[in-house]
């Protein structure tokens, strides 16, 4: 399938589409994961994984890389609809802050508002990814497996 968007649905009752993040789940903040919830979910869905990144900060690695990941989350079973606010089940991933977890917004001070794209990834196999990976060894270990994914985007601007 490659990555394209499906019908799948993606929500928050703590943000709405193009909205913004309430400082709770910011860095600076309580910098708690928000709650999220699916919908539209393919046929033949045995897992799916959840990350957050932000394209709008000013970094770019070596290998090419852009933006800031803010979370990566896996091996969520086929029968979840969603994940609770401050969620700790399921394996995490490695954020650019270098923890497992979700980590929250926090733009330089001046830099204005950025983007945040969370996403929800169904796949059609039960993958049992090790712990720890970052957001670009996630996606190329998945990547044959999708088949539907979608997006919600937050907004937030650091005072």
């Amino acid at each position: 399938m490659g990555f394209a968007l499906s019908d799948m649905q993606l929500t928050s009752p703590a943000f709405g589409d193009g909205g913004a993040i309430p400082k709770r789940h910011a860095g600076e903040g309580d910098d708690v994961s928000p709650a999220l919830t699916w919908s539209g979910t393919p046929a033949g869905t045995r897992s799916f994984a959840v990350v957050c990144h932000d394209p709008d900060a000013p970094l770019v690695s070596p290998s090419g890389t852009y933006g800031f990941v803010h979370w990566v989350l896996y091996n969520i079973p086929a029968s979840v609809e969603g994940l609770p606010e401050g969620v700790g089940d399921f394996t995490p991933g490695r954020n650019d802050f270098g923890k497992p977890g979700y980590g929250g917004p926090m733009p330089p001070p001046g830099h204005g508002t950025h983007r945040y794209y969370f996403w929800v990834l169904a796949l059609k196999s039960e993958v049992q990814l090790k712990p720890g990976l970052t957001l670009w060894e996630l996606l190329a270990q998945v990547e044959p497996h999708v088949i539907g994914m979608n997006r919600l985007v937050g907004t937030y601007q650091r005072k």
